[in-house]
């Protein structure tokens, strides 16, 4: 096939440069435009020295002729510039997105969280919420791919298997989940420059997360019954890398067995999700660099209890990889081009 021509909003912060350094070595994608705002003119290499020595245009400011010329734009922009971006769409553009603005399919629900009106909602119904192991088909015949937020990946991944076959109870499900401080932002070092940031573990948006909707929108969507669950993630002292603990109620007539057998056919062909032997430690070290989710199932001191171990890279199979395994499957490449 022809080589795919990209542009790429937001390509300075940690997610938008990872994107850069995949992209780069897929073959069927041509890198045209990088477009900013307050880094116009610069180099991308001013904010990822790796990046020197490779060919890849400046950062220039977008104008609207530039979508005659690309197939895909990417957006790691904050929440509510992908909507107005959207809104100038051409027939021939796919969006993939990695903000929130699409995630949500209640424009009502999306205000309530993050406090914006949304100013595309006719948008919405073009958009797909784009987990790739699970709504593949769905991302084929989507112009707007919402790529999933970080932490509802690792923990989605986990738990939609389980909950789609009625293995586990929907009620009290507790999700502690710790990630790398990469998924803060550039501006993480600011915002907690007197927080001992390198040092120290911090617990936040404690029961108001903003990915508590989106959790629960896909939660409930593959389960029978509304999902009772509650999420505290933590901001951990290490770049990069998410740690979702997950402890579950077991359904009668269940085991921990039959949960890792499930796990495995359903996921059996799914080249980046790993399921692990039983009671299996798991860290982040596995997965770093990869757009890989490994997931251990343990033993609790309960019978009844199990506890779920999820474990992917938050820049790469929690936002870059992720976008770049859904442009895949939607041009029809093999999934793990640009990725292994």
């Amino acid at each position: 096939m022809s080589k795919l021509n990209v542009l790429i909003f937001g390509a300075t912060g940690y997610i938008g440069t990872q994107l850069v350094k995949l992209l780069i070595n897929h073959k069927n994608v041509k890198i045209k435009y990088l477009c900013g705002s307050s880094s116009i003119g610069k180099k991308i290499s001013y904010y990822e020295p790796k990046l020197k020595n490779k060919k890849i245009p400046r950062i220039i400011k977008f104008q609207k002729k530039y979508l005659e010329e690309v197939d895909i734009i990417f957006t790691a922009l904050p929440n509510g510039e992908a909507q107005k971006i959207s809104n100038l769409l051409l027939k021939r553009n796919i969006l993939i997105d990695l903000s929130a603005d699409f995630r949500l399919k209640k424009s009502k629900d999306y205000f309530k969280w993050y406090k914006i009106k949304h100013s595309s909602l006719h948008n919405i119904k073009n958009s797909i919420y784009a987990l790739p192991e699970i709504n593949k088909t769905n991302i084929k015949k989507s112009k707007i791919i919402s790529c999933p937020g970080c932490y509802p990946t690792s923990i989605l991944l986990a738990l939609i298997p389980l909950l789609k076959k009625g293995l586990i109870s929907t009620k009290n499900i507790i999700i502690d989940s710790k990630s790398g401080y990469s998924g803060a932002g550039r501006g993480v070092h600011k915002k907690y420059a007197k927080k001992n940031l390198y040092e120290s573990l911090s617990a936040y948006g404690v029961a108001y997360h903003r990915h508590n909707s989106e959790i629960q929108q896909e939660l409930d969507l593959y389960s029978a019954d509304a999902v009772d669950f509650s999420f505290t993630p933590h901001l951990s002292p290490m770049f990069r890398g998410i740690l979702s603990t997950i402890y579950v109620d077991i359904r009668k007539n269940n085991n921990i067995n039959k949960i890792i057998s499930s796990l495995k056919t359903f996921y059996k062909g799914a080249k980046f999700i790993k399921i692990l032997k039983k009671n299996s430690l798991l860290s982040t070290n596995e997965v770093i660099n990869t757009n890989n989710c490994y997931i251990s199932v343990c033993n609790s001191k309960f019978k009844n209890k199990i506890i779920i171990l999820s474990a992917i890279d938050n820049l790469i199979k929690g936002g870059a990889g992720q976008a770049v395994q859904n442009m895949n499957i939607k041009f029809n490449v093999s999934e793990t081009k640009g990725l292994i």
